[in-house]
């Protein structure tokens, strides 16, 4: 038995959310909306996917960001997402490099904490 792959990763945030998600996530991240089966679409949340890579964002009335706990996401430009969430108005903050990688932090618009890595040597 192993485990080949993340099917996706599950965000929270507030309730009434989606709009402020999809411009967060589409806009300025550049990821597609994925429809939500109608039996889950009914929970409020919404769904995205970038290549190969799905984020799901589910409501929680009892809302609390993940300040620590978080996505990384392996990118090919970290320059353009860093540009990106500048004119934004998003906050970026970098940190050192891990093991072959240069990366750096977002908050997405509900608080939770996105880290985008690119090795070293591309785009």
């Amino acid at each position: 038995m192993s485990i080949i792959n993340i099917h996706h990763v599950q965000l929270a945030m507030p309730p009434g959310g989606e709009r402020t998600a999809r411009a967060f996530y589409v806009e300025v991240l550049g990821f597609e909306e994925l429809p939500k089966p109608p039996n889950l679409a009914k929970r409020g949340g919404v769904w995205f996917c970038s290549n190969s890579v799905q984020l799901h964002l589910g409501v929680e009335s009892d809302f609390h960001p993940a300040k620590k706990a978080h996505p990384a996401f392996l990118v090919d430009d970290l320059k353009s997402i860093e540009s990106s969430c500048v004119n934004a108005g998003y906050g970026v903050t970098r940190d050192e490099p891990l093991a072959g990688f240069d990366r750096l932090y977002v908050t997405d618009p509900f608080g939770n904490r996105i880290e985008f890595l690119q090795q070293h040597g591309g785009g």
